[in-house]
């Protein structure tokens, strides 16, 4: 009699604790659903249409003029996910020694250490840190310029063109105009000199525009 209470004693304590408590079946917690990671969407790649693209700029001469010149050789890339290219990455490069204004010796002039420094420095760069929507094809692209060896932040103001996919232009294409100004001194671009009546021969500040036909790769 005394092993059968002991029995029972043992089977009740079971019973009553935690690992063994009699629930309803509303009681039980839902059964996890298994999480479906979706797949992250690799950025497309975009190369530079050189044969419909340019990298042109304007500086002020002689206070009642403006000169004009543009980079014959540049390169550039663009990687995005998003198809409005508000995640856009961008690269791009200009060579320094195909600065061209029409004038030879203005172009040597350029070349040499009163401004670019071409052999030291052959090339400006761009590196992009934002490309934000402003809405109505406007975009704000902020990153880093280095011209010679200073590198300093620059904004540049774009117009979107469109997308558009040809067989005839030999697949899709993107098209930018990005402009903004900047002050050759920043990048001791340092030569000056002045007029007669106390202008500067050559503006402090010069206004950079590119045309950039981005082709998907």
């Amino acid at each position: 009699m005394k092993s059968f209470f002991s029995f029972a004693a043992v089977t009740a304590a079971f019973v009553t604790s935690s690992a063994f408590v009699l629930r309803a079946p509303g009681d039980f917690p839902p059964v996890m659903k298994p999480v479906v990671m979706k797949p992250v969407q690799a950025p497309a790649k975009w190369v530079v249409d050189k044969a419909h693209s340019n990298v042109r700029f304007s500086v002020s001469h002689l206070v009642v003029s403006d000169v004009d010149g543009s980079f014959k050789s540049f390169d550039g890339s663009m990687a995005a996910s998003k198809p409005d290219f508000t995640d856009a990455s961008i690269v791009f490069a200009a060579d320094v020694n195909s600065i061209n204004t029409d004038n030879e010796n203005r172009d040597k002039h350029l070349k040499s250490d009163d401004f670019f420094n071409a052999e030291k420095f052959p090339q400006i760069k761009f590196v992009s840190k934002s490309f934000k929507s402003l809405g109505n094809n406007k975009y704000s692209l902020a990153g880093d310029l280095t011209i010679r060896d200073i590198t300093k932040p620059v904004t540049f103001d774009v117009n979107y063109g469109g997308t558009v996919t040809s067989a005839a232009m030999g697949g899709t294409h993107a098209g930018f105009k990005a402009k903004t100004t900047i002050n050759r001194f920043d990048y001791n671009l340092k030569w000056n000199a002045a007029t007669e009546t106390g202008g500067a021969v050559v503006g402090k500040e010069v206004e950079i525009t590119l045309n950039i036909d981005m082709k998907k790769s």
